[in-house]
Parts: structure tokens; sequence; C-alpha cells
């Protein structure tokens, strides 16, 4: 089997340094670089099969490196490495399309523990071609178009996923957990409370203005979507 190939971008040369020798006494490919526009010319260049991205880069943080790099490429998985642990900073990295995030410091076990639940479980592309809602609110699931009155509604990535979960099981009680395995994927390690700020933004963009209130909380339970029509 191929060895995996993972870019590291890391300015701290030291913990890249340390980085790279344990990947490669894993038996991992590896390349480092050390800033955000450095990283972006690889990933535009090469194909990568996972890319441990820091937040704080010279040149270009990680961030716009993530903002950058989903415009061309949606499927290779990218975590990113932060001293940052407040909800709302990593809430924008995963809005901006990175698949998980490790907080510094970090154990390198842990580290490689979820680079290997990565690799095994690819990206799939949404491929189904179909319709999803209640009442007047429709969601066309593979153009990832949103309307509710006839209104299109603008949502981020992870709004919209988050939206199609709860709309395929209306007037279905879910856990914030099984919301996190469903929307966010098994192998997410953070925090929760991730789901009550997407909530909070949906509600925002899907409910606010309406007389129909669509999302709802279920006390010491959950979220669902009611059909006042069942």
């Amino acid at each position: 089997m191929e060895q995996p190939r993972i870019l590291i971008v890391e300015d701290e040369q030291k913990l890249s340094r340390v980085l790279q020798l344990e990947l490669e006494y894993e038996n991992y490919k590896t390349e480092a670089v050390f800033d955000g526009k450095e990283a972006l010319a690889k990933m535009e260049q090469q194909k990568w099969d996972l890319v441990l991205l820091d937040i704080m880069l010279p040149e270009w943080s990680g961030l716009e490196v993530l903002r950058r790099v989903r415009k061309f490429d949606q499927t290779t998985p990218i975590l990113l490495l932060t001293a940052r642990d407040q909800v709302h900073d990593k809430v924008s990295g995963l809005d901006l399309g990175a698949n998980d995030y490790i907080t510094k410091p970090f154990q390198i076990e842990e580290l490689l523990a979820r680079i290997r639940v990565h690799l095994r479980n690819p990206i799939k592309k949404q491929t189904e071609d179909e319709q999803v809602g209640v009442g007047d609110l429709l969601v066309h699931v593979k153009s990832r178009e949103v309307t509710r009155a006839e209104k299109q509604i603008e949502l981020t990535p992870r709004e919209f996923d988050l939206l199609v979960c709860l709309l395929k099981n209306k007037n279905i009680v879910l856990t914030r957990e099984q919301l996190i395995e469903q929307v966010w994927g098994f192998d997410y390690y953070g925090d929760t409370n991730v789901v009550d700020v997407y909530i909070r933004y949906l509600r925002q963009k899907i409910d606010k203005g309406f007389d129909q209130a669509y999302i709802q909380t279920v006390r010491g339970v959950g979220y669902t979507i009611k059909d006042m029509e069942t």
C-alpha cells in the first residue's frame, strides 16, 4: 500500500520537526511548510491525503488558507492545529470547511488517532438528487438551494448539513450527540456546544420573521423540526 502523504503547515519549526519525525515513524510521507502562502501553493500543486494546518501563520492565517483551499478542493481532510479553545474560534474553522481541530498543547497519540480516523473515512460526496422540506421551507439537496416562502436563504455548508439532517428526521428529537455524529461525523472530538451555536445561526436564517418556527428545542433532550401537518 502506498504511504499516505501528509502536509504539515506549522511555523514553529521545532514542533514541525517533531511532527515530521513522529509521522514518518508511523510510515507516513510528510512535507513541511512554514507560512500560509507557501501552504496554499503546495495544495494547489499537489494532492495530499491529509493536511495539518496551524491557524497562526505568517503571510496568511490558517483560516485564510482554509477558505481559499475549499474553493478548489472539498475533499482533502484538513485538521486545524490551534492554541485557541473558544467555541467561536472552533466554529469559524469548522464552518470554513475544516474536518477537525486539535487544541495545543496536545498529545501526539491523540493527533495520530485522529489522523487514522480521517484517513480511514474519506469525505463522501453528496450525490443524491432530492428535495426535503416542511411547510413553506424547501431544500434542494444536490444544488444546496434553500428557500422559505419562495425566498432564497443563504446558508454556510455546515448550517446546510445540519438543516438537511433535521429535515430528514422530521418529528424525531435528535440529541446533540446524534447531531454531532450525523453532521460533523463520528470522528469529531469537539464540544457538543457547537450544535447550540449552529442551531442559533439556523434559527436566525430560517425562522426569524416568520409566524411559524420550525426548529424546536426539547428541553433536556435535543432538537427537532416539527411538521405541523402530521
